[in-house]
């Protein structure tokens, strides 16, 4: 994260929405880790950046948001680290078991932009009934139960994994902050308790990568993330060619419960099989 660049462009923004006399509020957004690239964002450091430049400009109204849907409370927890608030979707870890359709949001109760948030969302669920169903909220309450052994298993078998793949001859490249070689691992290591269950790598084109997806047998072919069963997908397939971010060769992964030895079985078998489709 360049601490530079980001004050550059909220100053910008400031100074152009003083020309426009608009009063809306301008929203530092961080997602981490980031997806798909695993990309990890200083939390700390932003929304310390963010509070000086509020210092300087008294009337700045700025928020800071964490995406942290990646990292559950159990990993990370961005309002210690000076967030105003953080993001979940409980469908995802928080719910862990694929049968849940919710999202959280969670205010700071330190600062004063935190509290303000929270009274502004009570309001809207109390005039507009903007909340989740009694038996979603159930569901989630259920997964919580179980919330921490989850990700702790997740998270040794992600490390594990990535460990196998980034020694690969197939492999190209293996996106994970629990790698010491990740750009952001000692960001990483520092605000993350575990490093995660998600992870990606990169192998040489967009076929081979099509073709592990298709080889794969325990793990399986889908989008969603965070449930007991290991998936993957191939994630440029799935954006919009006007907005593909991914590399073509780039296969994402969610870490379920299964046996670490049968999910790296499963892969190296799938490598092989790929290997021979392409070089045939």
């Amino acid at each position: 994260t360049n601490a530079y660049d980001i004050r550059q462009t909220i100053e910008h923004h400031l100074d152009s929405k003083s020309n426009a006399q608009h009063d809306g509020a301008l929203v530092v957004w961080m997602e981490t880790p980031s997806n798909p690239l695993c990309q990890v964002t200083d939390i700390q450091s932003i929304c310390d950046l963010v509070n000086d430049v509020r210092c300087q400009h008294q009337n700045a109204n700025i928020i800071t948001v964490v995406d942290s849907t990646w990292a559950p409370p159990v990993i990370t927890r961005p309002l210690l680290l000076g967030a105003d608030a953080v993001l979940h979707s409980g469908t995802k870890y928080l719910g862990g078991h694929s049968d849940v359709l919710l999202g959280t949001i969670s205010c700071s109760p330190i600062n004063e932009t935190g509290k303000f948030i929270a009274e502004r969302l009570k309001s809207v669920q109390t005039s507009i009934g903007a909340v989740a169903s009694p038996l979603e909220c159930w569901l989630t309450l259920r997964g919580l139960r179980s919330l921490h052994v989850r990700v702790e298993r997740q998270c040794q078998t992600a490390m594990k994994l990535a460990n196998y793949l980034d020694g690969h001859e197939h492999i190209a490249k293996v996106h994970y902050p629990g790698l010491a070689s990740h750009p952001q691992h000692a960001t990483a290591k520092r605000q993350m308790a575990m490093y995660g269950g998600m992870l990606s790598f990169e192998v040489k084109n967009e076929s081979m990568a099509m073709a592990v997806a298709g080889a794969v047998s325990t793990i399986r072919r889908a989008t969603s993330l965070g449930g007991t069963e290991t998936l993957i997908e191939h994630r440029a397939s799935i954006e919009p060619p006007e907005r593909r971010t991914s590399p073509p060769g780039l296969l994402r992964m969610s870490v379920g419960l299964e046996d670490a030895d049968d999910l790296i079985d499963d892969l190296k078998i799938a490598l092989d099989i790929a290997s021979q489709i392409c070089d045939n």
